[in-house]
């Protein structure tokens, strides 16, 4: 790497401080803005899959990460009475279920990144500041305007502040980014534990396009997720214009939208204003036709966003990390940055657009309107299950993994490098 290379990393969540740690690690000199003023301590349960685990390995973090697993024993869906039945273990059928192995709530993954780097003497957080303004990003240098009145320059810029990136929005030309409405709308928070909760992902299919679902978490609490696929044209429009509003305009909606759902509506609504992490948002995907403009490189959902329905943007954050920093180990003196943006964009460009391959009718399929159409999909799920619960049914089917991404090899980041520095990597 380029002697004393100086990065500004736009985002203190996932993907900044994987970042950060490896960059740190070949030698440069990494400031991360976050624009809260402490890391948020919540957020909903996240997977790390394929070869995002070998990623957390090298790191030295994966025993960490296990102890602060979510406890999910598997997921079960919830009939219309309340009881739950077509049930998909995570250690039953052959691997076939909605929860993975390593599920950690967001909050607490952010935390564990945030305490691997802190100490770091080549990394340095800035809390409650952001980019007001990129100045000048040309051949030479990028310098920026802080939120707080500074003039800073660095070698490079990494927008990783997520899928409504506001430093995307002022480097990049509106053409270059798409913005894929997924049709579906998506509010969380955390409620108090119930006796009556488990540690499994429960789902409950409301009709008229809704659903909620309760999952477990380390911290004596149930995170909750109300979804909704508008029915007309009208109800879309409503949930526009609350995505756009405050979170009491959101909540209203919310309360008469699945008042009259059922099973464990009214509980959750009725911890809705107490909650400290409520977030709301339509499923939004982001493509971008290039990740960088000179010295400025797109990560983790600020460059490809793939929705949770695909159950892979914390992998890909940190795949994605990892990749960007090892291209940039690779810069001899002199070299522009650009070089290791086209090289990191060449390696991860396919997996990136083979993930946000969503079939036509996801969401669609999950979110019956109708009654009928709600009891025909829970006779299927219940066939499924069964199925992935017949392991000798099981084993004659190809099942194929699209979560495995064939990780480059950086010489500054193998085991034995790492190990000289003082990283031992988990086993």
């Amino acid at each position: 790497m380029q002697p004393t290379m100086r990065v500004l990393i736009s985002g203190g969540g996932i993907a900044g401080p994987t970042l950060a740690w490896f960059l740190a690690k070949a030698g440069a000199q990494v400031t991360v803005f976050e624009k809260s003023h402490e890391l948020p301590p919540h957020g909903q349960g996240i997977d790390i899959t394929g070869s995002a685990i070998t990623v957390i390995k090298k790191m030295g973090l994966l025993d960490e990460v296990r102890r602060l697993n979510t406890t999910e024993k598997g997921t079960q869906f919830i009939d219309p009475q309340g009881r739950p039945f077509a049930p998909f273990p995570l250690n039953g059928g052959a691997g076939v279920s909605f929860t993975n192995e390593l599920e950690i709530i967001r909050g607490d993954l952010a935390k564990l990144l945030y305490d691997a780097t802190e100490n770091d003497a080549n990394v340095s957080y800035r809390f409650g500041v952001t980019v007001k303004e990129v100045v000048s990003n040309d051949d030479s240098i990028v310098q920026v305007e802080t939120s707080d009145g500074e003039m800073q320059e660095f070698d490079l810029l990494v927008a990783a502040d997520g899928q409504w990136s506001k430093l995307r929005k002022q480097c990049f030309p509106p053409e270059s980014i798409q913005v894929i409405d997924k049709g579906m709308n998506v509010a969380y928070w955390t409620v108090p534990r119930s006796p009556s909760d488990n540690d499994w992902w429960n789902i409950y299919l409301a009709g008229r396009g809704r659903i909620i679902s309760l999952r477990p978490d380390p911290h004596g609490s149930t995170r909750t997720m109300l979804d909704l696929m508008p029915c007309n044209d009208t109800q879309k429009r409503e949930w526009q214009e609350a995505s756009e509003g405050g979170r009491k305009v959101q909540q209203e909606l919310l309360r008469r939208e699945f008042a009259d759902a059922g099973w464990q509506a009214q509980r959750v609504l009725d911890c809705m204003d107490q909650s400290p992490d409520f977030y709301f948002h339509p499923l939004h995907q982001i493509k971008m036709t290039k990740w960088s403009n000179n010295r400025v490189i797109c990560l983790g959902d600020t460059a490809f966003a793939p929705t949770p329905l695909t159950g892979m943007g914390t992998s890909m954050a940190i795949i994605g990390a990892y990749c960007l920093a090892g291209e940039l180990s690779k810069l001899s003196n002199g070299q522009h940055p650009s070089e290791a943006f086209e090289a990191y964009e060449s390696v991860l460009r396919p997996f990136v657009e083979e993930v946000q391959k969503i079939p036509f009718f996801i969401p669609g399929i999950a979110h019956p309107e109708q009654a009928w159409k709600r009891w025909l999909l829970h006779n299927c799920i219940a066939v499924v299950s069964s199925l992935a619960r017949t392991p000798w049914i099981m084993n004659k089917l190809p099942i194929k993994r699209d979560d495995e991404f064939p990780l480059p090899s950086y010489a500054v980041f193998d085991d034995e490098a790492l190990r000289k520095l003082g990283v031992a990597s988990s086993p």
